[in-house]
């Protein structure tokens, strides 16, 4: 499949996103300093919809341009790239996750309170329901990073049939329709399970829909032009407040799934210079390291500061600082391990 421009270096920013949006939330439940007064620490919910939309232009124009050029599509070859991309660094975190909090917590004298049954926990997670595990139980920070793996899973196994079995000309018409009837009933106040698993699949399907309308490429002059424009308004997205403030939750996520949709179909079509820098696009490559491994970090770090560092008086602001840097620097030395010497064996077998 065509590597397309900019979206890997994407990846790379939501994920940092995420990192230090949950950093400041561990760190005030457990009395170590931290920093979240700018916007951009609140936006992790907003990143990981827009991991969300960057999964649906993906997927569902691969999809469509197999089914439209072969009249078919191999639902088993699909299936397998997503299992060996995701399962093995999945099912890594869930069982490190299950140890972390029943075993090596309470040896360390920081006993973790779960209220869930192990079995339960184990079987949702294994059969593709994280997302109602962690929204049930709150099993803890390095297990609850899983949800969205899951909500990702539950939409390949939803979408992958639909269009093998839709003609490839009723693609369009089908994820218009879709996107915005459960968007309706995902707001819907007598339908609740949606809204409490996280199924957004209203982000999937609406950039899969614009990435399918966009592959035409007719007016590229035009796109590239509204592509810096729509780039500018996605980082005052992320960096302030102002639409947050002024829409309602349904209107707020309809806006935000709209903005995301085109600006990632529009980054597909041209190379941005920055996002095409060769670094970039490689810690977008472990960005899937980066968003699994860093809860790890985060509660690591902050356990040798809590049994070690806390006794001594540092300055608050350089406790921040320092925290901040050395859990992201090491989560990306980790998934660059990760990924280099775990990931990257699996990786390869796709080609197969």
């Amino acid at each position: 499949m065509k590597i397309l421009p900019n979206i890997t270096s994407l990846r790379f920013f939501l994920a940092i996103i995420v990192v230090i949006f949950h950093l400041p939330e561990f760190c005030s439940k457990h009395n170590i300093p931290f920093y979240n007064l700018l916007p951009i620490f609140h936006k992790g919910a907003e990143a990981v919809n827009v991991f969300f939309s960057l999964s649906g232009c993906l997927i569902i124009r691969q999809l469509h341009i197999e089914k439209k050029t072969t009249n078919t599509i191999s639902l088993k070859k699909f299936f397998l790239r997503r299992v060996l991309r995701i399962f093995p660094l999945y099912f890594l975190i869930l069982f490190f996750g299950l140890l972390y909090y029943n075993i090596i917590l309470p040896k360390f004298g920081f006993p973790f309170d779960s209220n869930y049954n192990l079995y339960e926990g184990l079987l949702l997670s294994l059969f593709f329901l994280p997302n109602v595990f962690v929204f049930l139980y709150s099993p803890g920070g390095i297990i609850e990073v899983l949800w969205s793996i899951g909500v990702e899973e539950q939409f390949y196994l939803f979408i992958a049939p639909i269009i093998f079995f839709l003609p490839a000309k009723r693609t369009i018409l089908f994820l218009l329709i879709f996107t915005l009837t459960f968007f309706s009933i995902f707001f819907y106040e007598g339908t609740p399970l949606f809204r409490k698993f996280g199924m957004y699949f209203f982000y999937f399907t609406s950039s899969g829909l614009f990435s399918i309308l966009f592959l035409k490429q007719t007016f590229l002059s035009i796109y590239k032009a509204a592509l810096y424009v729509l780039c500018f308004i996605f980082i005052i997205y992320f960096t302030t407040n102002i639409f947050i403030n002024y829409f309602s939750v349904e209107a707020y996520h309809f806006f935000s799934m709209i903005l995301f949709s085109i600006v990632i179909s529009l980054m597909t079509l041209s190379p941005l210079r920055l996002l095409e820098n060769k670094l970039l696009i490689y810690l977008g490559k472990i960005s899937y390291g980066i968003y699994m491994y860093h809860s790890i970090v985060i509660q690591l770090i902050g356990l040798i500061y809590l049994k070690v560092f806390s006794k001594f008086y540092f300055d608050k602001s350089i406790v921040v600082v320092l925290y901040n840097f050395i859990v992201i620097i090491v989560t990306i030395l980790i998934s660059h391990l990760s990924y280099k010497y775990y990931e990257l064996y699996f990786i390869k077998k796709k080609k197969h």
